[in-house]
């Protein structure tokens, strides 16, 4: 059965103070209304995201997690920002309504959003839905050929140029990456150091800068519910910038486990599900519509393996260090193992 995605109650730890929060917006944004309730949506393990119910409708507030400083990963001005700049050029993003880079009014900045009700595909409740294959299928291919939309963006007659500096930003990235997994190692993870050190030893041919979503993948659009295929909205625009567009594909490739690979892996995404593209499938349909040189695939889907494990350290550092309780943040660790193995395997393999 296809759901709408759904809100839940809150813990008792992501509670704040919705008196204050309505006292603040009465003043700075009236135009939403009185809040009477908040629940949380499920899933993610990076920035927390609210629906707020007013009488007359809902909104949706994002702010960062307990126990992180602010980076271009948490930084809810920069993402108000940037989903304000693309509106104008592509249609499918939330409207934004306001954004506080105050941490007095909630413990932390955050923006509020119009929610865009729809099918959110994760891997908690995709394999409950019993989706056909040719549906499943088709919305894999939804998701590549909106990646390539994406992409196409003029980011010079748009002005999203201004959003990053394409100029050494694959470099820039695998030495970012590699810095920040050793700020947060907590365990010697001898294959994370041999993917690290193969990394930084390699210069992939250079493309044409593109827009960057940085995070594209199932659980980051919004579907429609009465035809699955389409795609009415893509979420989290945290990490947007511009540069290479290989790496916004070698970084939704690191999220595609197919059937066959580790069981383990797939509590964490869907795309073993029968009917969805496999990795090559995925990657020549890009190269097809696009007509970008893939020949250098093996480095970005590397890459990100790797940035994927470091994002895992660094969450799971947070855990260690006590900063935060929630469970699964402890159970990262296996994770990151396995994630750099199957870095270190594609190597081996000398393929995706």
């Amino acid at each position: 059965m296809i759901v709408i995605d759904q809100s839940i109650p809150l813990k008792e730890h992501e509670h704040f103070d919705l008196d204050k929060l309505n006292t603040y917006l009465e003043t700075a944004a009236p135009a939403i209304g009185k809040i009477s309730h908040i629940t949380r949506f499920p899933g993610g393990y990076s920035n927390v995201t609210y629906c707020l119910e007013t009488a007359q409708q809902e909104y949706v507030l994002r702010m960062p997690p307990a126990g992180t400083q602010i980076h271009a990963a948490h930084d809810m001005g920069r993402e108000f920002r940037v989903i304000s700049l693309l509106e104008p050029h592509y249609k499918k993003v939330p409207h934004v309504m306001h954004c506080c880079e105050n941490d007095t009014i909630i413990g932390a900045p955050f923006y509020i959003m119009e929610r865009i009700k729809g099918v959110i595909l994760r891997a908690g409740n995709a394999p409950k839905m019993q989706i056909e294959q040719d549906q499943m299928k088709a919305i894999s291919v939804a998701l590549i050929d909106n990646l390539i939309a994406l992409h196409a963006i003029d980011i010079e007659k748009t002005g999203l140029i201004q959003l990053g500096k394409p100029e050494g930003y694959v470099n820039r990235q695998v030495t970012g990456w590699v810095k920040r997994y050793y700020a947060a190692e907590t365990d010697t993870i001898e294959n994370m150091n041999t993917i690290a050190d193969w990394l930084s030893k390699q210069c992939p041919r250079a493309q044409q800068a593109t827009l960057l979503h940085n995070d594209y993948k199932y659980d980051n659009v919004i579907l429609d519910p009465t035809n699955l295929s389409n795609i009415i909205c893509v979420l989290d625009w945290e990490m947007t910038t511009v540069g290479d567009p290989l790496m916004d594909l070698g970084a939704s490739l690191a999220y595609w486990f197919e059937a066959g690979e580790e069981d383990v892996l797939k509590i964490y995404n869907l795309t073993w599900l029968p009917g969805n593209l496999r990795r090559k499938e995925f990657v020549n349909r890009y190269a097809e519509k696009t007509d970008r040189d893939i020949a250098d695939i093996l480095f970005y889907y590397v890459f990100g393996l790797f940035k994927n494990a470091v994002i895992g350290q660094q969450i799971y550092q947070r855990y260690k260090q006590g900063k935060t309780n929630d469970p699964r943040f402890g159970a990262l660790l296996p994770l990151i193992q396995l994630l750099s193995l199957k870095a270190l395997q594609a190597l081996d393999k000398n393929s995706i």
